[in-house]
């Protein structure tokens, strides 16, 4: 029988579970991926939205525990990256094992984000909302035209924005995974942002930096997924070799 690790996956703002579902048929047979779905969005729209990171995070903490299995890891992507860092110590705060490790990718540290969230904490209008989807580059202009898809994703966008403007560090013992970041050469976050994120561990800490901007997880998904499957693959051969000892 395969020994199985589950990666947990937190999607960027404005995005449902959805755009990780592609991973799936790309991952090998035992890296088990559970994309999370946040409420106010896909099959949980008709949930409220949440603005405060740490309640969002402790809420999917009691959702998962549940059926959470060891091994697992956490994987975010910009504010998912925030979001799993704080789920990992929600599960720790519930008695739960920490993953074995936390992928960050694509946004500053928790410690480093006073110039990197500057303006978002204020909820931003529709127009200001349409330009920042602009400005990253991963929204088609046809798709910012279309009213009817805009009214259903800008609210989901301003909270998600408000989750990072609002989002505070705070002192507590820090986790004791590895930290492997992943940054796009393009991308805002700055070497300084992303190094910051050593500072969430007491455990080994790893940068991949990849061509790109901020959607490189979709520009060079075989990448991504290369540096994510070659930093678990140790993780696996050591929880398979305690099931068979």
């Amino acid at each position: 029988m395969v020994t199985k690790l589950t990666l947990l996956c937190l999607p960027y703002s404005g995005a449902s579970a959805m755009v990780y579902s592609r991973w799936r048929r790309k991952l090998p047979q035992w890296l088990q991926l559970q994309p999370v779905e946040l409420p106010g969005r896909g099959a949980r729209f008709g949930e409220p939205l949440h603005t405060d990171m740490r309640a969002l995070a402790m809420q999917l903490a009691r959702e998962l525990r549940s059926t959470l299995k060891a091994p697992y890891a956490l994987f975010g992507h910009s504010l998912g990256a925030l979001l799993a860092c704080e789920l990992a110590h929600a599960f720790r705060a519930l008695g739960c094992p920490e993953p074995v490790a936390l992928f960050a990718s694509g946004t500053a540290a928790p410690t480093m984000r006073a110039d990197y969230d500057r303006g978002f904490a204020e909820p931003k209008t529709d127009a200001q909302l349409i330009e920042q989807l602009r400005t990253l580059n991963g929204t088609s202009e046809a798709v910012l035209a279309n009213e009817e898809l805009m009214s259903l994703t800008l609210p989901i966008l301003r909270a998600d924005f408000l989750l990072c403007g609002r989002f505070q560090p705070v002192q507590r013992p820090l986790l004791k995974c590895p930290v492997h970041v992943l940054g796009g050469k393009a991308d805002k976050a700055t070497t300084e942002q992303l190094i910051g994120w050593s500072r969430e561990t007491l455990g080994s800490f790893s940068v991949d930096m990849l061509a790109g901007g901020h959607f490189f997880i979709h520009e060079h998904e075989a990448k991504v997924l290369r540096v994510i499957k070659d930093q678990l693959e140790v993780h696996h051969r050591r929880h398979a070799l305690a099931a068979v000892g």
